[in-house]
This record gives C-alpha cells, structure tokens and sequence, in this order.
C-alpha cells in the first residue's frame, strides 16, 4: 500500500490559504518528500504524519517555491529524533544548493546524502519501490519522477502441498528464491503465480508537456501534475513561463492511460481552481483539483490473482 498526503497546492510564494506544491508518500512506514518550499513543514504538523519516518526527499528543480524550505525541514527532522541517514535526490546542481541552504541548518542528528541524478535515471525507494526520472522543460534542469511499487506473484500455495514441499521452504520459493531438497533443485517459478501490475504514481511539476512524458508515464495510477494556469486563453503564458495549463495536464494525463489526475501548483493569479475544473474533465474526466491536506490510499486490487 501507498499512502499519500498533499501538503500544499501553490505556485511561486505561499498564500494565507495555500501552502506551496509538495507531496509526502508512505511506503511501509517509510515517507518520502516530494518537493519542499518554504513553510512545508508546518501543514505536515497540522496533519501530523511526523517527521521522524523521513528517510527520502526528492527535489524536482532549484527555484525557491520547490526547496527554500529545506532548512526548516532538517531541524524539524532532527527534532523528531531520526538518526538513520536520510538521502536527497535532485538534478545536477544540487548538491552546491542544498550546501549553501544548510548554512543555517549545520548541525543535525543524521547524515544528510546529496545525490544528483539526471535523465533515466533509477533509484531504490523503501518497501522495494524504484523512483525514476527523465528531464523536464523548464528555466532550469528539472526531473519528472515515477513511483513503482512492483507486486510479487501469487504463492501456489496448493500446487507446492501437493509436490510435497515442506513449508519450511515455502518463504524462500515465496520470494523467488530456487531450493534444493535431497540433492534435486527446486525453481521457485514452478509454484508462483502470473506476473501481477504493481502500484505507480507520476510527479510532475514546473515543466512544460514534453514528447517522452506520456511513455515515461504510462499507465501510473495516480498522477499528480501541475496546472499552473486554469484558463486555456492563458497558454502563452504557460509557454513562455514552462508550465502547463489544466487542459494540457488532462491531455498529458489521457495520452499517459494514468489512473486518476490531481491538479496542483496553481498560479497565485488563479484564485478559485475549481472555476477552470472543466477545461480539464472535458479531456481527463477522473481529474481532481488538490488542495492541502488531501489525502489517498492506493493498494493492490484484492481480486487479482
């Protein structure tokens, strides 16, 4: 299971009632960060997953509204108690960014890991999940993220009895590992299941619509995008600033076959996104406008096999 919370929705400088775009991910316990501008830390207390879980921070790009807030979140960790390490992705560059910001956050209870990634890149995530990322459209390097938590196949649990495996056996086949018993070899494959669809969630913010996004984003579950501008007449400020509009992110999202798509990143100049919700459902119907303190559960279907 994935759970996820929106801690703020806003573009540029936070609003009296618009926290900046950010997104926290649980895996198994772990949290993940997406993103963190100025003040993240305080709509994450108000609704209280803490911060001591906090292995993973990923960055999209360098702006202010997408990593000011760092310093804050580093006390607020230590704070919390964490003393396993916690690792920071994002773009080249970072690692000379964050430095500089930890001038006012020197001391910490943890190890801080910087590691600059770029186009195509994989990475581990908690609970066996990958985060991958391919480059974005924007003022300055900016990556697009994917979540993949892949599901193992079913234990033929039957089939494995009626072979005469003993149980004892029956964790390690479970997991894909080969046994041997009295001399003979065992394939864990004989006694598992058809390969079974994980769980995927896309991020993607401050980029303009590029050629490789929908390939990258196929079939995600859940994509959470921003759509700077609600009104289509304002694409050419979507153009010139490399954001999106609301209809490009439900086109984005329909060509992705996503899931399910969560609006955010709104422009401060866009005061009520729910006015302009309709040029994104007339093309994404299942298109959704976030707002702080949103939350979703995504698990795998108990119907599958």
């Amino acid at each position: 299971m994935i759970d996820l919370l929106l801690l703020g929705t806003g573009g540029m400088m936070p609003m009296p009632n618009r926290w900046l775009s950010s997104l926290l991910m649980r895996i198994e316990g772990d949290l993940v960060l997406f993103d963190c501008g100025e003040g993240t830390q305080i709509p994450w207390q108000l609704y209280g997953w803490g911060f001591r879980r906090v292995g993973t921070i990923c960055l999209s790009h360098l702006h202010a509204d997408h990593v000011a807030g760092i310093p804050g979140l580093l006390h607020a960790i230590a704070n919390a108690g964490r003393q396993e390490p916690v690792t920071l992705f994002g773009p080249p560059g970072t690692v000379h960014v964050v430095q500089a910001l930890r001038e006012i956050a020197p001391v910490l209870g943890f190890e801080l890991r910087i590691r600059e990634i770029d186009d195509g890149v994989r990475f581990a995530l908690p609970g066996g999940a990958e985060g991958s990322v391919i480059r974005g459209d924007h003022a300055l390097p900016l990556l697009c993220y994917r979540i993949d938590m892949p599901r193992g196949r079913r234990f033929l649990a039957d089939e494995a009895a009626e072979a005469g495996i003993p149980q004892r056996f029956w964790s390690a086949l479970q997991k894909g590992t080969d046994v041997e018993i009295d001399g003979r070899r065992i394939p864990a494959g004989r006694f598992l299941g058809p390969e079974r669809k994980g769980l995927s969630i896309g991020f993607v913010t401050d980029t303009r619509p590029v050629p490789n996004l929908p390939g990258f984003l196929r079939g995600v579950d859940l994509l959470v995008c921003e759509g700077t501008y609600g009104d289509s007449a304002d694409q050419h400020k979507a153009i010139d600033k490399k954001h999106m509009t609301f209809a490009e992110a439900a086109t984005l999202a329909a060509d992705a076959q996503a899931g399910a798509l969560w609006l955010t990143h709104f422009s401060p100049a866009v005061n009520e996104p729910h006015e302009w919700l309709h040029n994104a459902t007339a093309i994404f119907p299942t298109t959704t406008i976030g707002y702080s303190g949103m939350e979703a559960s995504l698990a795998f279907p108990s119907d599958q096999d």
